[in-house]
């Protein structure tokens, strides 16, 4: 770890790029290169992309349905993609290329180039230790120093708005309950697939500052994807269709990243890092349970979950902080103005039930028992009689909904917890200060002695930078923003409200995006039970089709 720029950098943003440096094809050059893993880029300035410096590695890959694959790639590790990386360790990606598929030659350089990040629990992620593709993960969770093992909690406290379940570079589980790894089937399936890490949440230097604070994550994120696209014809690809993915606070960003492309309010943060002169926006997003619009979450959370036992105790969360929650909700679902999907009309607290009973959650319950044998089909319902099978239909109310789900994952609030000990509360951290209070009904109702009613004056700004909603809902939309999006999660998560990736997609929707979004029944955080629809998917919006 580079400490000595860590105490300069972390905390004061400053100037631009390297000075002296040329511009050669939109990137920065520096007078000196240094050789590196696996480019030309160096701490000191230079943002070319070494073509001839990779290794040639072979791997199988099983894919959705079960079939093996072998792989011949070239992979390309830990490529710094900043000229001033305030810590390399997570501000470096990896770049794995197809060559050849089940012996047969493969030309990828048009194809998709899918954009995998591993965060989780909005900690550092890094790929300096991976041995090939998806071998990227999260780094510093507390009480250990490597990814969690999967259903492992990645956020810090009880009341912790992060948990993970992590696995080579995507972290997602099939309706099998195997490992999904987007990375592997996207390689796989002909595309160029890139694993970039990003500082953390945890992160601190010598001085006990903290680096890795909102919004360095996405920033660090925008800042790969411009090296990627400066380096247009020297990465394999088609830089002009990248396609974002991630896992709950991987999730978030990629949706975010979606959301926010080339929006001029993290510029001066990239110029600090010296970010390569070229668009940070992508093509499409995959988005997966995303823990997101952490201003307005613990409303949301309420709303859905409040009258559900919590885990653990079996006992309900202090209603009287649950309905005050709730009415604030009432008033930004209210305040969005968004629209359902197929018509629904304007999403309220209200009617927000109805429209996750019609739009999501019976649809959902209809595929599973419809993939179901006559017997196993039988045997569920006569478990779950709450719901009604007539006419190939699934129905039931809101209320044995929430019964089935069973027990909330987390207290009251959620996200912004009275006593900081949740990782949001770590994320918008600054300097020497690790957890801070970002709502102003958290701070209010501090139990560690903080009297203040009023916000720090940096937050604001920090939560609108990591949040998608802010670039899709009021006033102009962005129009660099991704017109595809993804997005899925399960019933039974209970780590955020399930209205969070609804507006999402109801705001997309109505900007004219295109957007496949649904819930996997009876599926928890992390859950992916369609990756080999979501690998078809990119070659659908994308227009690729594999040459040999």
């Amino acid at each position: 770890m580079r400490h000595r720029a860590v105490r300069r950098r972390s905390v004061v943003w400053g100037i631009g790029a390297t000075a002296g440096a040329a511009a050669v094809g939109g990137v920065a050059l520096s007078a000196q290169a240094s050789s590196g893993t696996g480019g030309s880029a160096s701490a000191s300035g230079g943002l070319v992309f070494d073509r001839e410096g990779h290794t040639t590695l072979t791997t199988t890959v099983t894919d959705a349905n079960g079939d093996d694959h072998e792989v011949t790639y070239r992979f390309w590790k830990a490529v710094p993609y900043v000229a001033k990386p305030v810590d390399e360790k997570y501000q470096s990606l990896n770049v794995s290329v197809p060559v050849t598929i089940d012996g047969k030659s493969v030309d990828a350089g048009n194809a998709p180039i899918l954009l995998a990040n591993a965060v989780g629990g909005y900690l550092p992620s890094s790929v300096a230790d991976a041995t090939g593709v998806g071998g990227g993960g999260m780094t510093g969770v507390p009480g250990g120093g490597g990814s969690p093992s999967p259903g492992a909690s990645a956020g810090s406290g009880s009341g912790s708005g992060s948990g993970e379940v992590q696995s080579g570079g995507n972290g997602m589980v099939d309706a099998r309950g195997g490992m999904v790894s987007l990375p592997k089937l996207a390689l796989a399936a002909g595309y160029v697939v890139v694993e970039p890490g990003a500082r953390g949440r945890t992160l601190t230097n010598d001085d006990g500052e903290y680096y890795g604070t909102a919004p360095a994550a996405i920033v660090d994120l925008k800042a790969a994807v411009r090296y990627v696209r400066a380096n247009r014809g020297r990465i394999p690809g088609d830089t002009d269709r990248i396609v974002s993915s991630g896992t709950s606070a991987g999730g978030a960003l990629s949706s975010l990243l979606g959301a926010s492309g080339d929006s001029p309010l993290y510029e001066r943060y990239l110029r600090e890092l010296g970010a390569a002169d070229a668009s940070d926006a992508v093509f499409a997003v995959g988005a997966w349970c995303p823990i997101t619009d952490l201003e307005h979450a613990d409303g949301a959370y309420e709303w859905n979950w409040g009258t559900n036992a919590a885990q653990g105790t079996g006992k309900v969360v202090d209603q009287t902080v649950s309905r005050e929650l709730v009415a604030q909700f009432a008033e930004y679902q209210a305040s969005l103005k968004l629209r359902g999907l197929n018509g629904f009309g304007t999403l309220t607290a209200r009617s927000y039930d109805t429209y996750l009973l019609k739009q999501y959650m019976e649809p959902s319950a209809t595929s599973y028992l419809t993939a179901l044998t006559e017997s196993d089909r039988a045997s569920y319902l006569a478990d779950h009689p709450f719901i009604t099978w007539k006419n190939g239909r699934a129905s039931f109310g809101w209320a044995d909904f929430l019964t089935h789900v069973g027990a909330r994952k987390k207290g009251a609030p959620a996200f912004d917890a009275f006593d900081l000990s949740t990782g949001e509360n770590n994320l918008f951290g600054t300097g020497t200060t690790g957890k801070r209070h970002f709502t102003p009904y958290g701070l209010r109702h501090d139990t560690a002695g903080d009297t203040g009613t009023r916000l720090d004056a940096d937050l604001p700004a920090k939560l609108r930078l990591m949040n998608p909603m802010s670039f899709l809902t009021g006033g102009t939309p962005n129009a660099h923003r991704s017109r595809h999006w993804w997005i899925r999660l399960g019933t039974k998560d209970t780590d955020t409200s399930h209205t969070v990736s609804a507006n999402l997609a109801a705001a997309a929707a109505a900007l004219g995006d295109d957007v496949s979004h649904l819930y996997y029944w009876d599926e928890g955080h992390g859950a992916n039970s369609d990756p080999g629809d979501f690998i078809r998917w990119i070659a659908t919006v994308t227009g690729h089709r594999r040459r040999a």
